[in-house]
């Protein structure tokens, strides 16, 4: 009888049912298995607390739990946004972005990668409305560009230049609308941008709306440039 609360508990925490609804389909004969080896209705049981997972996300999907229209979360499991803690993407990405979008329940995990003092690189592709100028590689890399309305310049970030109209983006800072800013900064407009690298991840393979949780191995990585920043 013990066992069989602690695991509705266990289950319900990663958002199976409430407890009274896991602890019938215990009773009921839905969970199988034990131990590494768990099932729920025959698939097996998602990861416990500290999952961390990365999408592909597409156009049109806003990075919030609330907003109206279509939202990054309808592209999970439902269950997903019953864990406990709460299951959330590790900073946004606006409407029409598309690319890397990382999601967790672990908060501390969290609020290091989108602290200011957190170093990991985040690299995008985009798309411009006009040709670059030639300039832009070296205002970027400065860490003198001060984004309209704010006083605190951007720190130094690299651009390589993939097309006419058409640059790779790599910087450590996350701001609100940065690689948008900056290239207005720079007297340009982002047609398309696409965030290709968070870290070392990329999306490797993944479709559109597409998701996979991280290996050990990738969140080694993950974790590895922000421990030690305090």
């Amino acid at each position: 009888m013990k066992d069989s609360l602690k695991l509705a508990k266990y289950l319900a925490g990663l958002g199976y049912g409430s407890r009274k609804e896991v602890a019938i389909a215990i009773r009921d004969g839905r969970v199988t298995g034990e131990g590494e080896n768990l099932r729920f209705d025959g698939e097996p049981i998602d990861p416990p607390q500290g999952l961390v997972i990365v999408m592909n996300k597409p156009a049109g999907y806003t990075c919030s739990h609330a907003d109206q229209g279509p939202l990054v979360y309808d592209l999970l499991p439902p269950r997903f946004l019953k864990r406990d803690p709460k299951f959330s993407s590790v900073g946004r990405l606006d409407a029409e972005t598309t690319g890397v979008l990382l999601f967790t329940d672990d908060g501390a995990l969290l609020h290091k990668l989108i602290s200011p003092k957190s170093s990991l690189p985040k690299t995008y592709e985009a798309t411009l409305a006009r040709p670059l100028e030639g300039h832009e590689a070296a205002l970027f890399a400065s860490g003198t560009l001060v984004l309209r309305g704010e006083e605190k310049p951007c720190l130094p970030a690299q651009l390589e230049v993939t097309g006419e109209r058409a640059a790779r983006l790599t910087l450590t800072e996350g701001r609100y609308h940065q690689v948008r800013r900056m290239f207005a900064a720079a007297g340009n407009h982002v047609e398309a941008l696409h965030r290709s690298r968070f870290g070392a991840l990329g999306i490797d393979g993944l479709k559109p709306g597409e998701w996979r949780a991280l290996t050990a191995a990738e969140m080694a990585s993950l974790k590895a440039p922000v421990q030690g920043q305090g």
